[in-house]
Order: structure tokens, then sequence, then C-alpha cells
């Protein structure tokens, strides 16, 4: 007879039993109220653990801020350098007589008739209104690169890097009267020259500047940005020989007159029929207007 078989929770299942593997993976009850005790016990720990961790991190990150505020501070090369504001600003009255020529005097659009001059205004408004200090203002006269600037507002610090000096070995570039006294918001200049030519910057042209040296009775704090004029070019003197004559004089030759080039086809037209001069010119505009227009001299 063959012995009694007892039932074994450690023998090994039969695989052919199809319920074994549903009944081990059903969890027992006491396991299910464990892991629901453990869930709500990391959710309450989270939750009173979160305020912490946000106030640690905002304090180390407001201690960073000012460690590094404290290190730029002490860094000149790390300042960060905000634009200046500035309500005053001196302009030119008047716009320059081109060309201009290089030991030629440089004078306004109405050809020197009154000098040229510069004014102190304010600029807070619609409108450019004079205005005064009650200090004389110390200005010199420079000249800058033709490019500059780039929008309607710069730095003092930018203004003093677009400045163009002389070349090596040639005398300074502009001459004359470069540092003037301003008086009730008005300085007239005097006379200016050009030394050397554009053509040897990128730009190929110049600007004229007008910067502040120096305010009286302790106001050097006070922001008055610099007057620049349109660019232009400077020729050389040697030019200046068939530079138009504004106005041209009745001894003029008579290519001195506008859209008369020396020596061009108008000029020899002229000149064979005896019109040489701006008086000769006149006399026949008078006589037959029309003969200047054909150009049947």
């Amino acid at each position: 007879m063959a012995p009694k078989r007892f039932f074994d929770d450690s023998a090994d299942p039969d695989s052919n039993q199809p319920n074994y593997k549903r009944i081990r993976k059903t969890p027992s009850f006491a396991s299910v109220i464990k892991e629901v005790v453990m869930v709500n016990f990391l959710n309450n720990f989270c939750s009173a653990l979160e305020p912490m961790l946000r106030r640690v991190v905002h304090e180390e990150v407001e201690s960073g801020l000012r460690r590094c505020s404290r290190s730029i501070g002490r860094s000149p090369s790390l300042r960060i350098k905000s634009v200046e504001p500035s309500s005053l600003r001196l302009i030119f009255n008047k716009k320059l007589s081109l060309p201009i020529f290089t030991n030629s005097k440089i004078v306004d659009s109405d050809h020197g008739q009154c000098p040229l001059q510069l004014l102190l205004v304010d600029a807070t408004g619609d409108c450019l209104v004079p205005t005064t200090l009650a200090s004389p203002i110390k200005i010199e006269m420079v000249v800058v690169d033709g490019d500059f600037p780039s929008g309607e507002s710069w730095t003092h610090e930018e203004f003093n890097n677009n400045i163009i000096k002389e070349r090596a070995g040639k005398r300074p570039l502009l001459t004359g009267e470069v540092n003037i006294t301003m008086r009730d918001g008005v300085a007239s200049l005097g006379d200016l020259e050009f030394t050397d030519n554009s053509s040897w910057i990128r730009s190929r042209r110049f600007r004229i500047g007008a910067k502040v040296v120096h305010i009286g009775n302790g106001h050097n704090t006070v922001r008055i940005m610099e007057a620049i004029t349109d660019s232009f070019m400077v020729k050389d003197h040697r030019g200046e020989l068939y530079k138009k004559h504004y106005p041209p004089a009745l001894g003029d030759d008579v290519w001195r007159l506008e859209k008369i080039g020396k020596d061009g086809t108008f000029h020899k037209k002229l000149t064979s029929q005896g019109v040489k001069t701006v008086q000769d010119f006149l006399k026949l505009a008078n006589i037959d207007p029309h003969k200047i227009r054909r150009g049947n001299y």
C-alpha cells in the first residue's frame, strides 16, 4: 500500500494547475494595509519637507546674487554701463558749405556771411528750446568719423572712441580756434581748417564735433550731449582750383558757373565765341538767351 501523501507548501507546484499563479500573486490584506500606510507617510513627509526646501533654495539664491553684485561692483571691467541720460545738447545753428578743401576756411551754408555758431538747447520736448547756464562752458572742436553715430543718442565714451586723430607725422587734423568758450548758451566759431583730406579712413568722410570739456562753478556732473555736423568729404586743396564760386564775380572765368566744366564742351564752345567771363555770359544771356539754350554759339 502506497504511503499517504501530505500537502506540503514548500513543494514545487505542478505547472499544470491553472489557478496556481493567480493564488500566489494575490496580495494579502496585511500587505495592502502596509502599502497604504507607507504611501500616506511619504505624502505627508514630502508636504512637510517642500516649504523647508523652498526656503533654503531661496536663501541660497539671494546669497549668491549678493556675492555676484559685490564682485561686479569691485571690478571696473565688469561694471554694466548705462546710457547717460541728458536733456541738454549742443547743436550747430547752420549746415556747412560744401565742398570742403584742405587749408581752406570752413564756413556755413551762407558762405560765411554770418559766423557759424554753437547753441545749447533743451531737447526734452517735441521741439528744441534754447536754454542757458549761468557758468561759462569750455568746448573743444574735434574731428569725428563720418560713420558715427548709428543712432540719435550716444554716450560720452562712444563719442570719444570715434574721434579721428591726425596721421603719424602729420599736423593736427583740425587747426584754428579749436577751443572756444560758450556763454549764455551761444558760442561763435572762429577760423577752422582741415590739414588733411578724408580719403585715408574707411568711411572717407569726416564730421566736425563739439564736446564740453569743462563747466564752471562745479557743474561738471551735468551731461551735455555733443554736437556733430552732417558727414562730408574733405578734398585736397588742389581740387579747389576747379571749385565754383558762390556767388561768382563778374570777372570770374565762365567755367566758375554751375554746369560748365573747365575745359569741357560748353566751356570750349563759349570761349570760341568770345564768352570767357561771367560778365560775357550775362551779356549774351540778355541779348540772345535762346542762343545759349540751343548751344549755337
